[in-house]
């Protein structure tokens, strides 16, 4: 007797579904914004290799944390700026069709007691979603944004990111790591400056703090002050106490193998000030190193020019000439503390962190040398 045949033998199966994650598209767009406590600045951007290109951008000074010292909170005319830059941005966002994207808000939000009814406004009036970051991811991302400057013969690392609203401070110890790796050591950081245990090598973070201190909180802090030079002296020293509890390495002073790295509009401004360029060329500055006697010269010019020779200067500039003093008073005090011959101008910062993270997150990023 022949078998019977089983019910629906023959029939076609029902395809499988794949529980594996969609591979991520290698020329996706992504987008990432900055609100800082004086400026909205954006940048979009694709994958490419180790790094990435810049497929548009977009800086404006909005200043909205001005009067944040005096009232606690976010004033209308300085949310209107700000949602009037970042309607700008979601159109550009829109046009490029960007669906990768990190929104963040730095020090000013942190601070203001009306930061989340400012929040719900930009996403009504935009549709954009801001993330108010705590001072950890911050401070981290401007680390990661650096990792291209940082040298194979360092061995201690300084990153400093001098807002307009705080001042963050991370120092690195790379000394176990070969030197060849220690650049890429610190993209790693991405996941969390205390990450698990590895049976390799790793960047270790011996220190971080985020000092609510930036050009534009430090100003407004002495604006008081009629005397100039009296002035900067009294924000420098100021900026200098509220480091006490940050001071890992403070007796050792030596410069071999130590490299800061300073990521702000004051570092860039200083350095093509020291290069005497009459426009500004990114080219020339990003990466440019420089000592601590060299800053400090500039820093007296800075002073001698006066407040009116400063807003006359080129480098400097109308938008930036109230700001210039504080955030020289910031550097110098770390250089008191720090002095160093490799200081290195990073043109960058949070924007290329937020950039770095999201890619190395999805895996589009080649992991060959920086």
């Amino acid at each position: 007797m022949a078998p019977k045949r089983p019910k629906g033998a023959g029939a076609f199966p029902k395809p499988v579904e794949s529980t594996a994650p969609d591979r991520p598209d290698p020329n996706a767009l992504y987008a990432a914004l900055d609100l800082g406590t004086n400026s909205c600045r954006m940048l979009i951007a694709q994958p490419k290799g180790s790094q990435f290109h810049v497929v548009d951008s977009f800086s404006k000074s909005v200043q909205l944390g001005h009067g944040l010292e005096k009232t606690g909170r976010l004033s209308r005319s300085s949310m209107a700026r700000t949602v009037s830059a970042l309607r700008v941005c979601q159109q550009k966002i829109e046009r490029h069709k960007v669906q990768n994207m990190r929104l963040v808000a730095t020090e000013a939000c942190r601070r203001a007691r009306n930061a989340r009814d400012f929040i719900r406004q930009v996403k009504r009036e935009t549709g954009l979603t801001l993330d108010i970051i705590q001072p950890e991811e911050e401070a981290r991302l401007a680390v990661i944004s650096c990792a291209p400057l940082v040298s194979t013969k360092t061995e201690q690392l300084l990153v400093v990111d001098i807002g307009g609203g705080s001042t963050e401070l991370v120092w690195i110890d790379l000394s176990k790591v070969e030197p060849r790796d220690r650049p890429r050591a610190i993209m790693r950081l991405h996941a969390g400056f205390h990450a698990p245990a590895s049976p390799f090598p790793t960047a270790r973070v011996v220190d971080w703090i985020s000092v609510p201190l930036g050009v534009a909180t430090l100003r407004d802090q002495f604006s008081d002050v009629d005397d100039d030079a009296a002035r900067y002296a009294l924000m420098s020293w100021y900026f200098e106490e509220n480091l006490a509890e940050f001071a890992p390495y403070k007796d050792e002073q030596q410069r071999e193998g130590f490299q800061i790295v300073g990521t702000s509009g004051t570092v860039t401004t200083v350095a093509a000030s020291h290069l005497g360029l009459r426009r500004y060329d990114r080219t020339k500055v990003d990466g440019l190193r420089m000592s601590s006697d060299q800053i400090e010269e500039v820093i007296q010019r800075y002073l001698q020019m006066g407040p009116t020779g400063r807003r006359r200067d080129p480098r400097i500039g109308p938008d930036r000439h109230a700001l210039i003093m504080s955030g020289s008073a910031i550097l110098q005090a770390l250089l008191r503390l720090w002095p160093t011959d490799r200081l290195s101008v990073a043109d960058r910062g949070l924007r290329e962190g937020l950039l770095y993270a999201q890619m190395s997150a999805d895996g589009v990023l080649e992991d060959g040398p920086l």
